[in-house]
């Protein structure tokens, strides 16, 4: 398998929003090759620290060589940020940064299966050591279900006709490559000069599903309130609408959150013009809100009376 690389999005932007500091305690639950950690690490040198998770044990080796230059300052281990809640201290965290979706290893990387590229074995995990894989998951679904991820995870048009090739086809042969799958559909929805490939809303749903990414996302923004410290910070990257409505919805929840961007920041043309999957990103940011000073024993109320 090659080198595990993974040039990270929005930095300066993710830099801007957690303003990181010396002697700040910094999550990343999403640490890929450890651009966001590393750049976290500089900042809040030289005393910040880091606690870094990924679901990719190949992530975690990278990101752990990585940030050899910052020994005694992180610790990185194999996980899933919807389980922050259970290794982070409640209320320690300065800053908390998510870089949503597949890294750019997992795309590139043919073994892997997410990507309709190149030919590769209908994977998708991004924990190898899942049980569940895309493969799986269309050989064992029924049309009805499969239709449903399509349209809901992928906005597919076409979900129904390509649920029922599916159940047609594996009646001859189980589906198990991504060449396989990427041809069926183009049959059912050919390409007829489009830009996009007709698998791309498909391959995007069934990465989802099988990795469950809305629901350790939805997870994740539950614990978030009582993983940072009053005043804390936010920084989420997303990478499609189903992910960055999430974001803005819970962000917007004026009890738990003071929202820091009510628009999303975008990439610079610059960095899109290094790095083209810069151009989906969005990144959202928020702080928990900081509790008002509790008036002082004895002050006197309007009716004369004492606070207890």
């Amino acid at each position: 398998m090659p080198a595990y690389f993974h040039k990270s999005v929005l930095t300066t932007e993710v830099l801007a929003a957690l303003r990181p500091r010396t002697g700040g305690r910094y999550a990343d639950g999403t640490v890929g090759g450890g651009g966001h950690a590393a750049a976290l690490l500089r900042a809040s040198a030289p005393a910040g620290t880091l606690l870094g998770c990924d679901r990719d044990g190949a992530a975690v080796r990278a990101a752990r060589e990585r940030l050899a230059e910052f020994e005694g300052r992180f610790d990185i281990r194999q996980g899933s940020f919807a389980d922050l809640d259970q290794w982070i201290e409640a209320g320690s965290c300065d800053g908390v940064v998510l870089d949503l979706g597949a890294s750019s290893p997992q795309l590139d990387w043919p073994e892997r299966g997410f990507s309709f590229q190149s030919d590769g074995p209908l994977d998708m995990r991004m924990d190898p050591e899942q049980e569940l894989t895309a493969a799986a998951l269309l050989n064992r679904s029924g049309t009805e279900e499969l239709a449903k991820i399509f349209w809901e995870y992928g906005g597919e048009a076409n979900s129904r006709r390509i649920a029922r090739a599916i159940e047609r086809e594996r009646e001859t042969r189980p589906l198990q490559r991504t060449r396989q799958l990427a041809e069926l559909i183009e049959r059912v929805s050919p390409r007829g000069g489009r830009r996009i490939h007709p698998a791309t809303k498909v391959f995007q749903a069934l990465r989802i599903a099988v990795n469950d990414e809305l629901g350790a996302l939805e997870r994740l923004l539950k614990i978030l309130p009582y993983c940072l410290k009053p005043g804390g910070r936010a920084a989420i990257i997303s990478f499609h609408s189903l992910e960055d409505r999430l974001v803005k919805r819970a962000f917007r929840q004026r009890e738990k959150f003071v929202e820091l961007t009510r628009k999303p920041r975008i990439a610079a043309a610059s960095e899109i013009c290094h790095n083209p999957r810069a151009r989906s990103a969005k990144l959202r940011a928020a702080r928990i809100p900081v509790p008002e000073p509790a008036r002082a024993a004895g002050h006197s109320t309007a009716g004369g009376k004492h606070d207890t």
